[in-house]
């Protein structure tokens, strides 16, 4: 089998193979995902970013390695038990490249059927995996909606600093790095970020990684992921909040039909108004003591069954979170100042969005370091804004990868990560 560059024919993709003339000569490229040789007949499917196509051979016809590099030229030819109707005969297969290592598991099988470590260590093989490649497919989709659905809203894209001089929220789990010689961190948010650019373009969004020194070592945490953040001016309280993440859900549903049964998702329905209940209403719901400050993993399950029994929904926003466990930025309940402003957004059982409203005067943000024991002239940068006049604002962050998770019931979110990090993995 020689080694050759690509021809000057025009390239077919596999998708479109069922939409050519039967008789027609077609090129197409791609790996070698699977080959079978039969007494009479050698097989060779080729796989490329939009699918299988099947190539019929002589028997003995040499075929590449599976995971090869190959471009084929044939006739194309009708039959109904090829995928389409359509499979390429007559073929020429040329390798474009040496002939591929044996891959450390059966790619052609339905199922990739390996442990979480080894499909982890083998990541760059693993995710060529037809129905492990579509779990990011649907997370590309996610972004192009998420995208698509605020710029029509009159949203604007922003991207902000990695690199920040101090804790974004106060928090110890922050990763310090070495920033020529002095200190600084990578970003756990770009909240004060994002709430600044309010002031300038009113509302704003930001699709980018965000760093957690996460000590839990558990399914749904990771050290990296991708955040989906959003901020808006000019609001009543966190529940206009909640209204705009509505219709981003809703959003990103719509863009996913197609994918999520090839995925085997099972795609919720995102009401036209999302169920809300009070943290202390919560707490009585999960059975939880009156002064919990939070709501553990089992309380979220717990409240996720309840919302599908109660209001037939997948979603439920649990709002008034303690102000004690929010960050100093949260705007208080008006009628109650131990409560906040803020919501946790569960979905099927899980927190994926963080938000609500936060403190848009100066002197709200000055009062409430001072009562965090916080010098607010340690948060001059980020104060700045507000010196010369913010308006009434608010947003979410929606965790991307928990976002899958969900959609496809995937027991541990890095099964769903393209190359995860956590406590233990920095490779590959």
């Amino acid at each position: 089998m020689n080694v050759s560059t690509s021809s000057t024919t025009e390239r077919l993709m596999a998708r479109s193979l069922p939409t050519v003339t039967p008789g027609e000569t077609v090129t197409l490229q791609g790996w070698v995902h699977r080959r079978r040789e039969l007494a009479k007949v050698t097989f060779l499917v080729l796989r490329d970013r939009t699918g299988l196509a099947q190539v019929v051979l002589p028997a003995g016809t040499p075929v590449p390695p599976e995971e090869t590099t190959v471009e084929v030229t044939g006739v194309a030819t009708a039959n109904a038990q090829a995928p389409g109707g359509i499979e390429v005969t007559e073929a020429t297969v040329t390798a474009l490249t040496e002939d591929a290592e044996t891959p450390p598991f059966e790619l052609w099988r339905p199922e990739l059927g390996v442990s979480l470590p080894t499909m982890l260590d083998h990541a760059p093989i693993a995710w060529r995996h037809p129905a492990q490649k579509v779990r990011w497919e649907l997370a590309a989709a996610s972004m192009r909606a998420f995208r698509r659905t605020l710029d029509a809203m009159d949203f604007t894209e922003i991207q902000t600093p990695k690199f920040v001089e101090s804790a974004t929220e106060s928090g110890a789990n922050v990763f310090k790095v070495d920033y020529f010689g002095r200190p600084a961190y990578l970003a756990q948010s770009p909240q004060f970020f994002k709430q600044q650019m309010v002031g300038v373009f009113e509302r704003v969004y930001e699709v980018g990684p965000v760093f957690r020194a996460e000590p839990h070592d558990t399914v749904r945490h990771l050290a990296e992921y991708v955040s989906l953040d959003v901020e808006l001016g000019f609001i009543e309280d966190h529940r206009d909040v909640l209204a705009v993440l509505r219709e981003v859900l809703a959003g990103m549903v719509g863009e996913l039909g197609p994918l999520a049964e090839r995925a085997g998702a099972d795609l919720p329905l995102v009401p036209d108004e999302i169920p809300v209940v009070h943290f202390g209403r919560a707490l009585e719901i999960v059975g939880a003591p009156a002064d919990e400050p939070d709501l553990a993993p089992e309380h979220e399950r717990a409240l996720g069954v309840w919302a599908r029994e109660e209001h037939g929904s997948d979603f439920l926003a649990v709002e008034g979170y303690p102000m004690a466990k929010r960050p100093f930025y949260t705007h208080p309940q008006p009628s109650d100042p131990r409560w906040s402003n803020s919501f946790d957004l569960l979905f099927r059982g899980l927190e994926l969005v963080t938000g609500g409203q936060r403190l848009h005067r100066l002197s709200d943000h000055e009062a409430a370091l001072r009562a965090r024991g916080e010098d607010p002239a340690d948060y001059t940068a980020y104060l700045q804004a507000f010196r010369h006049g913010m308006p009434p604002h608010g947003g979410f962050a929606i965790g991307l990868e928990r976002w899958v998770a969900r959609l496809v019931e995937a027991p541990n979110i890095r099964e769903v990560t393209l190359f995860p990090r956590d406590l233990t993995r920095l490779a590959p």
